[in-house]
């Protein structure tokens, strides 16, 4: 490397250049367990070379490293295709960049990044501060973009060619000095990065107008007198383009930071932290060379030097931290900067993150070493306590903790800082919560749908249960600490050591969880499941849980009312057919009035194997088909009841206060196929299809000035079998945009199209969906009350027609029982357990969840994918509109009333272009001052 001046120097490495680099240069290189590590190798590498080149003899030198954080930045609003084209990040590479953060943490250097910025601006900014502190700038790229910094006190370096580049090498490739480098670029444009430039103009032919015209303004202002013909009309037409181009490769130099470059001071690493984290990922070559340069030649005994550290289990020590004043907080705020990979936990009082009260937080910085946070417990009267005298209980009243606004504004810098990872279990919740105490969590991992991703059936993903698969560790449980039922106590009344040691462990283990389950996403090949569908859906899910439905507390009092009544009435009409008084919802006297040998309706009744009678929905429609009275006014009677529990008078109850609106839980890891879930409540299962149901969803209604709309998929599920099944008449139905029913009955049954009786269409119906889900010839019967024997032939006549589908199942059955789990369009795994077992009925129910799981977690996925694309989207066009709900292949948003025609536009146009399909995704749209009337 290029000798260096006595001046003193602020090294700056742009470390993107650097990475990919590496990933490419480099063969594919693993850790033990799995994870890629080549990129990571490189960048190690390079930053032993920069120490012992540059910084090891010269302590007075100044170095840091720039990162990216992220791809979206302030240019994307000055142009939204600003590196559209870019390829997407390669799915062994995504894993490695924390570890390239704990690389630079590792070797004890200085990193900078900041959210909305590049680093190229990040380095312009730290030059222009650097020129006042008379601080020469020695910038480690070979980015073209970063020439346009160079001069007086900035030079460049390239690593690859090991060449110093001034002014001189600038002139060399633009044709220009570097001040006017950007007018060139403006002019050319770039492809890699999607610069637009103006057609026909290229480097040389850009610095040849520049030369001319001294700057693009005036070349523009000026165009018209360019000579040849095809460049002034092109310099005219795309003079807007030129500029908007202009802007995005100016590099800012105003960024708001730290003016005082002393964070830059470059100090040795920790020979402890270094050679543990060189260990731990394997690079014996760097870790000889480090304790040979760190130890001048004195080899470490590195079995000194384990840190106890296991891929399946956590440190046999721990070491957990109550913190309770403001200078223990500000060196563990300074830990997680170090670590810039951390653990959290929030403790509150209770269990819904829109209402509960924060009373304390853990974090872990490495594994076994975790703090808590106390910041409202207040003392209780445990049996010990009131042992007490009342001096002792007076003085104890209010435990030793950290004021919350001190707290939080030394933790909000740090949750909020873009370069540290908060990793989290189900983290949705502490993003809430945190949330209303204006923290911003981010960036973020979540370890419970890391776990989900890699496995969406065989067990739970709480972390009780994966400490236990993943750490064979027993975790302190709730319950231990707080009690159970009537003599449960909320964590603010928990005794402070016992709180530290229930929460540390929560955030340690928690921390424990990522390591070992981070890597396994890459060697099963579903990063890209979990970074584009999953993680991203987090901060999505936890807007729409904020926004809320509105909803109308009178209509809900009123229908409950209507169902109470109408209710009764089938009580009378049910009293008088029994002849006599009856609780109507207990099985066992339902089953003695509708089975009694002597007064009952007549028909031998089954019994369950606890010994009841049975009366579910299914006997009860079997006997009203029979023309029975009896149990067909049950049927009715159960439908109201139902709905005014689970739904009228429960809705009530569950509007929040401050808000006027429901806040239901979207959960994203109870579904073997990747459909989201609602809870608490489930705004998924009111029925839609009844009358009854319809008017549940009419007190779901929009704020004033507003409407709400309903986006559905049509036939998603029917269009993705097409697809996976390469059925080529399906393909071109859809297309034709014809009716898919009356197709398939025309195709199966021999009819023509035109006039066709409904009754045919809808068998052709009942099959289509029928086949979805694996019907069977009993199902089919049932479902359309036809013999089985019609019922087998309308199947095999169907798969006649239509042979792909069979091929189709057959193979996804194949699959499912080699590999045990199916696959669907984008990647995800989805679990077939059963598809191998002994039992005929088991295994039968298996194959069919393996047909039809690629189909509805297809289906799943777009939906997702639309859900994430969409709040961007809506803020890009300017519009108001917030997305509330989803429901299957359903979004609901609320709008405002003046924006209704451009917001059907965009979300049409949203969702329609979610995946790529053969055939096309078409959404049915309504809008509405209700649900019922949207939907």
């Amino acid at each position: 490397m290029t000798s260096i001046n006595k001046k003193k120097r602020l090294f700056l490495v742009d470390a993107s250049g650097y990475i990919f680099r590496a990933y490419y240069a480099l063969p594919n290189m693993s850790r033990p367990d799995g994870t890629p590590i080549n990129a990571v190798f490189g960048f190690s590498k390079m930053l032993m070379k920069f120490i012992e080149d540059l910084l090891l003899n010269q302590e007075n030198n100044f170095f840091g490293v720039v990162l990216d954080a992220g791809r979206t930045t302030f240019r994307n609003e000055i142009y939204p295709d600003y590196k559209a084209n870019r390829d997407e990040t390669p799915e062994d590479l995504i894993p490695q960049f924390n570890l390239i953060k704990e690389s630079i943490n590792a070797f004890n250097v200085p990193c900078v990044e900041k959210k909305g910025f590049e680093a190229d601006d990040l380095i312009a900014t730290y030059c222009r501060i650097a020129k006042k502190s008379d601080l020469h700038v020695r910038i480690i790229s070979a980015d073209k973009d970063l020439m346009q910094l160079v001069g007086n006190n900035v030079e460049m370096f390239d690593p690859m060619k090991q060449k110093l580049i001034g002014v001189e090498q600038v002139i060399e490739k633009f044709g220009v000095p570097p001040e006017k480098v950007i007018d060139v670029q403006a002019l050319a444009g770039d492809s890699v990065d999607n610069i637009p430039g103006v057609p026909g103009i290229g480097i040389k032919t850009a610095a040849q107008l520049i030369n001319e015209y001294d700057n693009l303004e005036n070349l523009l202002d000026n165009a018209q007198e360019i000579k040849q013909p095809k460049r002034r009309e092109n310099l005219v037409e795309y003079s807007d383009l030129a500029k908007i181009s202009k802007k995005l490769v100016t590099l800012k130099d105003d960024i708001p930071l730290e003016d005082n470059l002393d964070i830059f001071k470059w100090r040795k690493p920790n020979e402890e932290i270094l050679f543990s984290w060189l260990k731990e990922q394997g690079f014996k070559s760097l870790l000889n060379k480090a304790s040979a340069k760190l130890e001048n030649g004195k080899q470490l005994d590195q079995n000194t030097k384990n840190n106890n550290i296991s891929s399946n289990n956590i440190p046999n020590t721990k070491n957990y931290t109550l913190i309770q004043n403001v200078q223990t907080l500000k060196k563990w705020m300074n830990k997680c900067v170090l670590s810039r990979e951390i653990a959290i936990d929030t403790e509150t009082d209770g269990l819904n993150p829109l209402t509960c009260n924060l009373i304390g937080i853990s974090i872990s910085t490495s594994p076994g070493t975790a703090c808590y946070i106390p910041l409202k417990h207040i003392f209780y009267e445990t049996q010990a306590s009131l042992e007490l005298d009342e001096t002792a209980k007076e003085i104890n009243d209010t435990p030793v903790q950290i004021t919350l606004s001190d707290a939080l504004n030394l933790l909000k810098p740090v949750f909020e800082d873009s370069g540290i990872l908060k990793i989290g279990q189900n983290i949705k919740f502490d993003m809430h919560v945190l949330k209303r105490y204006g923290i911003n969590l981010y960036p973020f991992d979540d370890t419970m749908l890391i776990s989900y991703v890699l496995d969406g059936s065989k067990h739970g993903h709480g972390m009780d249960e994966l400490a236990q698969l993943h750490l064979q560790h027993e975790t302190i449980k709730f319950t231990d600490i707080c009690g159970k039922g009537k003599e449960a106590i909320t964590f603010d009344k928990v005794e402070l050591e016992t709180a530290k040691n229930y929460a540390a462990e929560d955030s340690d283990v928690t921390l424990n969880l990522h390591r070992v389950l981070k890597p396994t996403l890459v060697r099963n090949h579903l990063s890209r499941v979990y970074e584009r569908l999953e993680r991203p859906l987090i901060p999505i899910l936890q807007k729409m849980e904020q926004n809320g439905i509105k909803v109308d507390v009178k209509k809900l009092v009123q229908l409950s009312k209507d169902f109470n009544d109408r209710a009764k009435q089938y009580e009378q009409e049910i009293y008088q057919l029994a002849g006599k008084e009856f609780n109507i919802g207990s099985p066992k006297q339902l089953g003695d009035i509708l089975y009694d040998p002597e007064n009952g309706i007549g028909v031998k009744g089954k019994k369950t194997k606890s010994g009841a009678w049975a009366t579910g929905a299914n006997i009860l429609e079997s006997l009203s088909s029979q023309g029975y009275e009896l149990p067909k006014t049950v049927l009715e009677w159960r439908g109201l009841t139902k709905l005014k529990n689970t739904y009228t008078d429960s809705l009530q109850s569950q509007i929040n206060p401050n808000t006027g609106r429901i806040h239901t839980t979207f959960s994203q890891h109870f579904t073997s196929t990747g459909r989201l879930s609602s809870n608490e409540p489930n705004l998924q299962n009111i029925p839609i299809r009844t009358q009854d149901g319809k008017k549940i969803r009419e007190a779901f209604v929009a704020d004033d000035k507003m409407s709400l709309l309903s986006a559905d998929y049509s036939q998603i599920e029917l269009k993705l079998l097409a697809h996976v099944a390469k059925i080529p008449r399906l393909i071109e139905a859809f297309h034709n945009g014809s009716d898919i029913h009356a197709t398939t009955a025309s195709t199966i049954f021999n009819v023509p199209v035109e006039n066709m009786d409904p009754l045919i269409r809808r068998k052709a119906k009942a099959i289509n969906f029928g086949i979805i889900y694996g019907i069977s010839e009993f199902g089919l019967a049932r479902q359309l009350s036809i013999s089985i024997e019609e019922a087998r032939n309308f199947i095999n006549s169907y798969f006649r027609q239509f042979p792909e589908i069979q091929t189709y199942m057959e193979d996804t059955k194949n699959i499912a029982k080699k590999k045990g789990y199916v696959t669907t369009i984008f990647g995800r795994h989805c679990q077939t357990p059963g598809v191998l077992d002994k039992k005929a009925n088991i295994r039968s129910y298996a194959e069919r969840a393996a047909i039809n799981a690629p189909i509805q977690g297809g289906a799943a996925d777009i939906i997702k994918r639309a859900m994430i694309q969409m709040p961007r989207a809506i803020k890009k066009s300017g519009l108001k509109a917030r997305m509330l709900l989803q429901v299957h292949d359903e979004l609901i948003f609320e709008v405002p009333d003046k924006e209704i025609q451009d917001t059907k536009n965009l979300v049409k146009a949203v969702m329609s272009n979610s995946a790529n399909l053969d055939v096309p995704l078409t959404v049915d749209v309504g809008v509405g001052k209700n649900w019922a009337e949207a939907h």
